[in-house]
């Protein structure tokens, strides 16, 4: 075996660990979500065992990640995202954040229509905050029925009933941070 696939297999271990504690999980809570035994992944992390498809398959599907992030495979020189919309409630999402957990990111997309949409308000756990690029947005929130044209943002907590639509009819576009078990987004002043 060659120097250099003997240093990409040795980097392995500490990766998947480093992986593991930042996303804040227990050797217990990965073993359950990939059926791989806690001795198994705690001497696969230490590096007393090798990696192997076997192994590391259940571990990207857990982590949600690609295999090439697992083992450090170089990069190929295509700089591209590969984004994989979702379509819901007739609006895309196009995920810009790939990993399990925390804040998500969102690029969202409301079509036009000949006329704007009734609001049907939805709620769920989490908090939400958004930011206008293109079109105005009519937000509800609770008993607030507000108009948002591109630059402006809001947040909210999703408990409270809400919806999302075209004010005017033509499309929208924003993006969206949105974190299922609450968290808030924190923007830090720029200090000089």
């Amino acid at each position: 075996m060659s120097e250099e696939i003997e240093d990409v297999l040795d980097a392995v271990g500490p990766r998947l660990r480093a992986l593991r504690r930042q996303r804040g999980s227990t050797l217990a809570e990965l073993a359950a979500k990939t059926g791989i035994s806690e001795s198994t992944l705690s001497r696969l992390e230490s590096g007393q065992r090798r990696a192997n498809l076997e192994l590391l398959l259940p571990l990207a599907r857990a982590y949600d990640v690609p295999l090439d992030d697992l083992v450090g495979a170089p990069r190929t020189g295509d700089p591209r995202i590969h984004l994989h919309p979702i379509h819901r409630h007739g609006m895309t999402f196009i995920p810009l954040t790939r990993r399990p957990g925390g804040v998500h990111a969102y690029k969202m997309l409301i079509p036009s229509r000949n006329e704007p949409a009734e609001p049907t308000p939805q709620t769920h756990s989490g908090y939400e905050w958004l930011y206008v690029l293109n079109g105005r947005l009519r937000l509800v929130v609770g008993e607030q029925d507000l108009i948002l044209p591109p630059g402006e943002a809001a947040e909210f907590d999703t408990t409270q009933p809400h919806w999302l639509g075209s004010a005017d009819g033509r499309a929208v576009e924003l993006l969206i941070l949105f974190g299922l078990q609450g968290e808030r987004v924190h923007v830090r002043p720029r200090t000089p």
